[in-house]
């Protein structure tokens, strides 16, 4: 008997597929289409060539988590425990599951906020959790802190954070966090904070992580993904942060789910981030890619919504047809060659705002190739 009985293909495989079957271009599904670093791939080669290909310790390569402890400390003036606090993971999908396999017992109420990156509702179901859902107010996509104090009962166990937000391009701000911080407080809630476009923040805005605030980080569990990050998302490189007290419970299914993670690339990984400005570059990198899809799409029907982070701009487009987002995102790919995203695929309702989701994370040859054929619309 299926665990995940409501489950099928995720809209991120429908949608790629499609896109190939059509020949279209993939603004759909989240990844690069240009190549990760040189001097990255050349640590990485270096580490085999020198014979560091077995396993790696379970926490992950003791210089990574020190380079990491490094950044945390510089970039969020939080003190990290590299020995007891850093877990490294095969990607920040994993992270997240691992997660909430160790501290979500059955029947226990975790608070998702939609729209949700799609593996968050999964997770909890399959550890035999409740998910409880609370939509983003559109169009900004900002929590209403009243109602999450609305939905808090005794068995609340967690709360899930994404900043900046999947799909929506949103972020928290510092009074989200003094508002989180409070309920923590109250509650003794956990926090799974996923912040895996923490270096994608834009207009100069800073990224509230949860490391910022003691008070939440005393009960979060903070992830990160180095293939969002450095353009590599197949390397599936994550790593999660939490105190030592969860870092406890989270290794001792860490250990038993995959035990340790790719060993060379650890090493390639630790060596890379002695250079700061491999990460510090990054808002500047992409908020061009984001103006640049902007202004190409400027003279279109379809009608921006607010990118403060990540890789994606959603678009409405309410000037150019009333039909549903998924049979739209569909005829977009078969009759004008661009695949995206309905948002109401990250909603388990299907809520239906008119929205589509484009990457831009993309050389700006194809952006050019996907807007000539959106402005024709």
């Amino acid at each position: 008997m299926s665990k995940l009985p409501n489950t099928g293909t995720t809209i991120f495989s429908v949608m790629s597929a499609l896109a190939a079957e059509h020949k279209a271009i993939n603004l759909s599904q989240g990844f690069p289409d240009y190549d990760c670093s040189d001097e990255l791939k050349a640590l990485v080669n270096e580490a085999m060539q020198l014979g560091h290909n077995q396993y790696a310790p379970m926490p992950g390569l003791l210089p990574l988590r020190e380079a990491i402890a490094g950044k945390i400390k510089d970039l969020y003036q939080q003190h990290i425990n590299p020995d007891t606090e850093i877990t490294i993971t095969p990607g920040g999908t994993y992270a997240i599951f691992t997660a909430i396999a160790a501290f979500i017992h059955p029947g226990d109420e975790v608070i998702i906020f939609e729209p949700a990156y799609d593996s968050y509702i999964p997770n909890v179901l399959v550890n035999g959790g409740k998910p409880v859902l609370i939509p983003l107010s559109f169009p900004d996509y900002h929590i209403s802190w009243d109602e999450v104090r609305s939905k808090i009962t005794p068995r609340t166990r967690m709360i899930i954070v994404n900043t900046p937000h999947n799909p929506t391009g949103s972020t928290l701000r510092e009074e989200d966090m003094a508002e989180l911080e409070k309920l923590v407080t109250e509650h003794n809630l956990l926090v799974l904070s996923d912040e895996v476009y923490e270096h994608l923040v834009f207009d100069g805005a800073r990224h509230e992580s949860a490391l910022r605030y003691p008070g939440i980080y005393r009960n979060s569990f903070v992830v990160f993904s180095f293939g969002k990050v450095f353009h590599n998302t197949g390397w599936k490189m994550g790593y999660c942060i939490a105190p030592e007290h969860l870092t406890k419970e989270y290794r001792k299914v860490h250990q038993y789910l995959c035990f340790s993670v790719n060993t060379p690339m650890q090493y390639g990984l630790a060596k890379f981030l002695e250079t700061p400005a491999h990460y510090l570059e990054l808002p500047a990198f992409y908020q061009q890619k984001r103006d640049y899809f902007l202004e190409l799409m400027k003279n279109s029907r379809f009608t921006p919504l607010a990118s403060q982070g990540s890789y994606f701009q959603l678009m409405r487009y309410d000037r150019i047809s009333n039909e549903g987002d998924k049979d739209f995102a569909i005829r977009l790919t078969k009759d004008s060659g661009v695949a995206a995203i309905p948002v109401s695929a990250f909603y388990q309702n299907g809520k239906d705002d008119h929205v589509i989701r484009f990457c831009f994370a993309k050389k700006e040859t194809t952006l050019e190739a996907a807007a000539l054929k959106l402005t024709k619309i």
